[in-house]
């Protein structure tokens, strides 16, 4: 198949922004495609989470170099590990995936909380055995956590994929 058509059989549907019948949202969210469940995609996604553990924590950050917020490194993840276009806050992230129960949860899905006070203030890629990476601050940046920390527990709400 022609490269080009086989992009734009695959990209058109990114396009399609999440709407609501009060406002349109910024043409930067991510959209509600669902991808084929792939397990080599979500070990790749797991992998490449891992990886970025240690690294610095920038707001608004979305680069290997300068560092990343929780939204920009699950965008960075995907994109690099998976060739998936996640991209938006973590709000505009949890309205394009669908919530999936615990036990459901699989390696490379999402995991939400609300740690602002908004719903879905904060994400991270769940890594199987209750724990999660995420971009947590600028004193601690990139780094693992569990789900049954206190903290997070208290904050937790829930998983959800992007995987069909």
């Amino acid at each position: 198949m022609d490269k080009r058509l086989f992009l734009s059989v695959c990209v058109t549907p990114l396009l399609v922004a999440c709407s609501s019948l009060t406002r349109k949202p910024p043409s930067n969210a991510v959209t509600s495609q669902s991808y084929p469940n792939n397990p080599a995609k979500r070990q790749d996604i797991v992998m490449q989470a891992m990886a970025m553990l240690d690294r610095g924590y920038t707001y608004g950050g979305k680069k290997l170099h300068t560092g990343f917020d929780c939204s920009g490194l699950v965008t960075f993840v995907y994109k690099e590990s998976a060739g998936i276009a996640l991209k938006g806050s973590a709000a505009q992230m949890a309205a394009a995936s669908k919530p999936v129960e615990a036990l459901e949860a699989h390696p490379g899905d999402l995991v939400f909380f609300n740690t602002l006070g908004p719903s879905f203030s904060h994400v991270g890629i769940y890594i199987g055995g209750g724990k999660f990476v995420h971009a947590a601050n600028e004193r601690t940046g990139v780094k693992t956590e569990r789900l049954s920390n206190g903290y997070w527990a208290k904050r937790f709400e829930g998983y959800r994929t992007i995987f069909g």
